[in-house]
C-alpha cells in the first residue's frame, strides 16, 4: 500500500497571523531578509481594498512594527525636541502622528506615538531613527526599551470597523474618539485600541502582547463574520494610503537617511546594512534622490507643524512654511492614455514601460540583492517640471489610476491639467493626461476624524452606565 505523502509548511509563516493553507502567494521579502513570509492576498485584492470602505477590512502584516518604549522624566521633552509636532496638550490617553525631520527639513521618520502614562511613551515605526536623535541627547534622564516583536498591532478599517470590535470586546468602544486610545479585552486578553488608521475610513488598531496575536486575531475575524469582514493581504494595502492621501515611506518617498554619514554609522553600530542607499530608482523622476524625499508640507501634513518649540529642521521648515512653493495633491490618470500604455504590449514595437496592478510593490522579483525599488514620476504642465508624482495605484473603489503628487502651488487647483511622464529614462516613456484632485481623494465613506459614532447603535452598554441603543435589523 502506498503511503500518502505528508505536505508541511517548510517557510517561515508569521507568527502574528494564522496560517491559511489556501493561501497560494506569499510575499517573500520578508523572508529572504531573514524575516517571515506575508500572505500577499487571501480573497484578492480587489475584494480585499473594497471591504475597507463598505464593510471592515483586517491588516495584520505590518508586524513586526519597530516599538520603542520610552520613560523618565525628561521623556516629553525630549519627544518635543525631535517631532515637529506640538506637545502641549498632549494628554494621557491621546495619540499623536508624529513626524521627525533632520535638518533640512525633510522626513527622517514618523509614526504613531502614543501617551500610556505622565512619564511613559510608546511609540511604533519612529525608531531606529528615534534612537539616533536619543544618542544625541545623553543629558537626559530617558529610559528606551525595545519592545519589536514583543507587541502586535492590528488594523480594522470600514465603515463597520466599530462594530466588529464591539463584538470582538463585547463592550460599548463608543468613547473612544479620534486619535485616543484605551485598554479592552478580546477572548480574555488584554488589548490597547486606538482610533486611528491610514485608510481614511473609519478604522482603529488593536494592540497587545505577541503570545496574545494569534486568538486576537481569529476573534476579531470571528465576530466580523456577520459584518462581511476580509482579511488584507501585502499587495492591497498601499492602496489605502493613495486614496485616503497619506503618504508612506519607501512606496511616496524614501526617508532622508542616504546621505547623513553619522545616521549610516549608528544604523551600523544597531548592525543594519546601509540603510536608504541601495535603492532601484524607477520612474523618468531619474536618479535623482533627492527630489524623491519628501517635507512635512510636501506631504500634506504642513497642518501638524507647529512653531511652539525648538525641534531638529525648524529653521528649514520655517522658510519653507513662508515660501508656501508646493502642496501634496492627488491626480487621477487619464484613462485613454493609462490604457495606450497596456495596448503597447499586444503590438509591434517597443512596450510602454508596464503599470502593475494594482501597484507597484516595493521589491522586486530577480533582484539578488533585495533592494528597494521606488517609483516617482515627473509632473509637467506645457512642457516644464512642476512636481513630483509617487504611490501610483489603481483603485477598484472610484476604478481610476491615482497617485499622490507634490507639485508647484500655482499649479495645485482642483481640476488643473497636468501630464505624468511614465517611464524610465531611457524607454519608451509615455505622456499621460492627469486631472488634480481633492486631497484626501477618499471622502465617501466618511473619513475616521469626522465620523459620529454616535450614529452607529451600540449592543452593549455604554462607559457610562446608559442602556445600550437598539440596534436595527440588519446590522
Amino acid at each position: 500500500m502506498t503511503e500518502t505523502p505528508q505536505f508541511e509548511k517548510t517557510f517561515p509563516h508569521s507568527p502574528f497571523v494564522p496560517y491559511d493553507p489556501i493561501v497560494q502567494f506569499y510575499e517573500m521579502a520578508s523572508w529572504n531578509f531573514g524575516g517571515d513570509a506575508e500572505a500577499w492576498e487571501y480573497t484578492g485584492w480587489r475584494d480585499e481594498t473594497l471591504a475597507g470602505k463598505t464593510t471592515a477590512s483586517l491588516h495584520g502584516h505590518l508586524n513586526p512594527s519597530p516599538t520603542l518604549r520610552l520613560t523618565g522624566p525628561d521623556a516629553l521633552a525630549f519627544l518635543s525636541s525631535v517631532c515637529v509636532n506640538s506637545f502641549a496638550n498632549f494628554q494621557v490617553g491621546a495619540s499623536r502622528h508624529a513626524i521627525m525631520t533632520d535638518e533640512r527639513g525633510r522626513v527622517g521618520s514618523h509614526g504613531m506615538l502614543l501617551r500610556l502614562g505622565e512619564e511613559e511613551f510608546v511609540s511604533y515605526w519612529l525608531s531606529p531613527y528615534l534612537l539616533f536623535r536619543l544618542a544625541d541627547r545623553p543629558e537626559l534622564d530617558v529610559t528606551a526599551e525595545d519592545l519589536t516583536g514583543q507587541v502586535f498591532l492590528f488594523q480594522l478599517s470600514g465603515p463597520r470597523s466599530l462594530e466588529v470590535l464591539e463584538a470582538a470586546t463585547r463592550e460599548n468602544l463608543h468613547d473612544i474618539r479620534f486619535l485616543r486610545h484605551r485598554t479592552a479585552g478580546i477572548d480574555g486578553r488584554e488589548v490597547r485600541v486606538i482610533r486611528i488608521g491610514m485608510s481614511g475610513t473609519l478604522a482603529y488598531e488593536v494592540h497587545g502582547a505577541v503570545q496574545d496575536a494569534l486568538p486576537v486575531y481569529e476573534a476579531i475575524m470571528a465576530a466580523g463574520e456577520e459584518y462581511g469582514t476580509r482579511r488584507m493581504g501585502v499587495q492591497a494595502y498601499m492602496c489605502q494610503h493613495t486614496e485616503g492621501g497619506f503618504g508612506q515611506a519607501y512606496y511616496h518617498f524614501p526617508l532622508a537617511w542616504g546621505d547623513d554619514e553619522k545616521l549610516q554609522a549608528f544604523f551600523a553600530s544597531l548592525g543594519f546594512p546601509p540603510v536608504g542607499r541601495d535603492l532601484r530608482l524607477h520612474g523618468s523622476a531619474g536618479d535623482d534622490l533627492d527630489r524623491r524625499h519628501r517635507s512635512p508640507y510636501d506631504l500634506g501634513w504642513g497642518h501638524m507643524v507647529k512653531f511652539d518649540h525648538d525641534f531638529v529642521g525648524r529653521e528649514a521648515l520655517e522658510r519653507e512654511a513662508a515660501a508656501d512653493a508646493t502642496r501634496m495633491v492627488t491626480l487621477v490618470w487619464n484613462p485613454d492614455d493609462v490604457a495606450d500604455v497596456f495596448r503597447s504590449q499586444f503590438g509591434p514595437g517597443e512596450d510602454h514601460q508596464p503599470m502593475n496592478l494594482p501597484n507597484h510593490f516595493m521589491y522586486e522579483v530577480g533582484d539578488p540583492e533585495h533592494r528597494q525599488s521606488l517609483w516617482a514620476d515627473k509632473v509637467l504642465v506645457d512642457g516644464r517640471d512642476v512636481g513630483t508624482s509617487s504611490g501610483r495605484c489603481f483603485s477598484a473603489f472610484s476604478r481610476e489610476m491615482l497617485s499622490l503628487a507634490t507639485v508647484e502651488t500655482a499649479y495645485a487647483t482642483e481640476g488643473t491639467e497636468v501630464v505624468v511622464l511614465w517611464g524610465d529614462p531611457g524607454t519608451r516613456q509615455k505622456e499621460i493626461r492627469a486631472t488634480v484632485a481633492r486631497f484626501p481623494y477618499l471622502v465617501d465613506p466618511i473619513r475616521n476624524e469626522r465620523f459620529d459614532v454616535s450614529t452607529i447603535p451600540s449592543r452593549f452598554p455604554a462607559a457610562d452606565g446608559e442602556p445600550a441603543a437598539p440596534v436595527p435589523a440588519g446590522r
